[in-house]
């Protein structure tokens, strides 16, 4: 691992990091997925998204570093689960392809690039994690935990179109921002009301 923290932009500390509740945004959005999709769960931790997506019949591959919380998982109809150092030199998903990548309160921004690379033509990403201002409530603290205003629909390479996008204050208290996008030139079908 490299030394240099501003090279390990990573969130582990969260009180949602494993377990409890699966994020609203995720539920929201995953109602835009076809039936029996093939979805990851990028440091997936307790798997709370990956028990979600398989339970509306998703195929989930949940992937962490840490092998305790998704063995949390062994069991559990429709999810795969693989131990893999996200921020490794070497990409352990490079070749792979999902119907959907989902992402939460995790961010590594060396692999941004690779990250939407994962997901096929006409696929989606549904990421949340915490931005700038986050410092006035705890933790995550570090700059590189937080990302910039407006830094996720910046990163989205060409051939994407944002379906959903937000950023600032949430009850718990936090500074979340938020994006569903979709792999297509064309803006996707919005999920039906809450």
């Amino acid at each position: 691992m490299p030394s240099n923290p501003s090279l390990q932009p990573r969130l582990h500390s969260s009180p949602l990091a494993s377990g409890g509740t699966p994020s609203e945004w995720v539920r929201r959005f995953a109602d835009l997925l076809p039936s029996g999709a093939r979805v990851l769960d990028l440091a997936a931790g307790g798997g709370r998204h990956a028990r979600l997506l398989a339970g509306r019949g998703f195929r989930v591959t949940a992937v962490d570093r840490d092998a305790a919380a998704l063995a949390t998982m062994e069991g559990v109809a429709g999810i795969e689960t693989r131990v893999l150092d996200l921020e490794n030199a070497c990409w352990p998903l490079d070749g792979e392809c999902f119907d959907a990548v989902v992402v939460a309160n995790y961010l590594y921004r060396p692999r941004l690039a690779e990250l939407f690379a994962l997901v096929r033509p006409g696929g989606l990403v549904i990421y949340e994690t915490f931005m700038l201002g986050n410092e006035r409530f705890g933790k995550p603290s570090n700059p590189d935990f937080l990302l910039r205003p407006g830094e996720l629909i910046s990163c989205l390479p060409a051939g994407w179109c944002v379906i959903a996008f937000e950023q600032g204050e949430v009850e718990r208290p936090a500074m979340i921002q938020r994006l569903c996008a979709t792999r297509s030139a064309e803006p996707g079908r919005l999920p039906r009301p809450v």
